[in-house]
Formats: structure tokens, C-alpha cells, sequence
């Protein structure tokens, strides 16, 4: 077995989005900085209302799945297709845009600590217009797995054999097969997973400090990782915690604009006009 290892490591970048929240860019700064089948992951975090308060009003999809999964705080969904859901700390949402989907994702708070994450997983061409669908999980329904070392990994997606024992995260997808999970070590706590060849990885650290390897992944930093079968973690002395991304690349051409994903810049006129008159969904 090969252990993996960080090959380029970054900061997060500040940024806006939506009607002005303000978030850290974990992936997807930039159009070459991606890790297939991974579009881009956003980190909020903030204390200050004033950050948060202004949401995600009404806006589109098309082409890729959204995975958004809030660790504090409160935020409402609608979309078109009628659907409502409560993001309350723990849960998860799932979400397809396919051929087209508009929502919304707006704070249900005015004070307090709003913190959670979405993820943008890309589809193969061959599914990019499927209707669009809609899942909520509550926290209650994620696989908790108990490190002996007193942390605690909770899956999001995928599956992973840990300690001889077979876990299925609620979100499946046989094409990209993402392994998603938010892994907490307690101080000087070890941690070796088993980690598909095949498949490309990223951590991005957000408490505390953690060791990959021997090399150090501070907070607020991410890592892309190299070829390998294996991951192991050791969490320095005030612990540390992490999200884990991977999955299987489809290596297929990605063009983007904005909130739309598709394989041909046509693809992408015809999205735009789909939208302006009222066809995107």
C-alpha cells in the first residue's frame, strides 16, 4: 500500500457570492484550478450577521449536482420544483440541477454563527439534462463513525471500510463516485483510511492543525493529493478537523459561465437563452 501525499497545498480565498455573503473559496478560484469531477467548494463561516445576512436569492443551475452541508446555523431552500427545506446544523442537501433548476438559499437567522460548506460535483454529458431532483438529509440519517482515538468521522457520501466494518453514505452516484466526509481527530489522534487509487483527492483543513504524512496541513489550507492508496492522518496537539473530496474524474471538457456547467461553449448560448426566455426548466 502507497500513502498519499500533499503535492501543491493553498489558502482559501475571501471572496462574495450570492447577493454579497461572504465566504472562503476552498476550490475553484480559477477555471484551471478544479479537481475533476470537482467544480468548486465554498466555506462559510462567520459570526457577524452582517456577513451572512444577505443569502442566496432566486438563481439558476444547469449541468452539475450542488452538496451543501451546514455545521451551524439555519438556511431555507425553495426552488421552482416546489421543494422546501430547513438546513439546520448537521444536515445535508442534495441537489441536481440537470437540466435546469432555480432556487433560492437564504438565511433563516439574524444573529448568531452561520458556518457550512457547498461543494459543486460536475455530471457526465451524457446526464447533464436530466430533470432536475431534490434531496434533503437530516443529521440524524449520516453514518457517525467513532475513532478510537476519541474523534469522530461523519460521512456525507460514498462508502469506506473502516475497522472491518462497511459504511454507505447517503449520497451515491456510480458515475463520479465521490467519497465526501468531515473528519474531527482529537489531539495527537491517528488516522489511516482507505483511499481509491483512481480516485483524485483534496483536504482542506478548517480547525485546528493536522499532519498528513509527515507534512503539516494548517487551518484554512487545502491540498490537492498525489498517487496513492491510503490516507494517513495525525492531528497536532490541540487537534484538528478536515473535509475530505474525492472522486472519480470523467475526464470530459468542462466549459462554465457563471452558474452553468457544460461540456461546448454552444451548450452554454443555448443555456444562457434557455434561461432569458423562460426555458431553462
Amino acid at each position: 500500500m502507497t500513502s498519499r501525499t500533499i503535492t501543491t497545498s493553498y489558502a482559501a480565498l475571501d471572496t462574495q457570492d450570492g447577493a454579497g455573503v461572504r465566504l472562503r473559496r476552498v476550490l475553484g478560484q480559477r477555471p484551471d484550478q478544479r479537481l475533476d469531477p470537482f467544480l468548486m467548494m465554498d466555506h462559510f463561516a462567520s459570526d457577524e450577521a452582517a456577513d451572512y445576512l444577505a443569502g442566496f436569492p432566486d438563481h439558476p443551475h444547469r449541468g452539475f449536482e450542488t452538496i451543501t452541508y451546514m455545521l451551524d446555523g439555519h438556511m431555507l431552500h425553495r426552488d421552482h420544483m416546489g421543494n422546501e427545506g430547513h438546513l439546520r446544523p448537521g444536515d445535508l442537501q442534495w441537489m441536481t440541477a440537470g437540466r435546469g433548476v432555480i432556487h433560492s438559499e437564504m438565511p433563516q437567522q439574524e444573529a448568531g454563527r452561520m458556518q457550512g460548506f457547498q461543494i459543486w460535483l460536475n455530471l457526465p454529458a451524457a446526464l447533464k439534462m436530466q430533470p432536475a431532483r431534490y434531496q434533503d438529509i437530516a443529521a440524524a440519517e449520516l453514518p457517525r463513525i467513532v475513532l478510537p482515538g476519541g474523534g469522530e468521522l461523519v460521512l456525507l457520501a460514498g462508502n469506506l471500510t473502516l475497522a472491518d466494518q462497511r459504511w454507505q453514505g447517503p449520497i451515491q452516484s456510480p458515475h463520479t463516485r465521490p467519497l465526501i466526509a468531515d473528519i474531527r481527530l482529537a489531539a495527537g489522534e491517528r488516522l489511516t483510511l482507505p483511499l481509491a487509487k483512481e480516485l483524485s483527492a483534496l483536504l482542506y483543513s478548517f480547525e485546528g492543525e493536522i499532519r498528513v504524512g509527515e507534512q503539516l496541513l494548517p487551518q484554512k489550507q487545502s491540498a490537492l493529493l498525489g498517487a496513492g492508496d491510503t490516507l494517513a492522518l495525525t492531528a497536532g496537539p490541540e487537534g484538528g478537523r478536515l473535509l475530505l473530496l474525492a472522486g472519480h474524474p470523467l475526464n470530459e471538457p468542462v466549459v462554465q459561465y457563471g452558474p452553468f456547467v457544460m461540456n461546448t461553449q454552444a451548450e452554454i448560448e443555448q443555456a444562457i437563452m434557455d434561461y432569458r426566455t423562460g426555458k431553462l426548466v
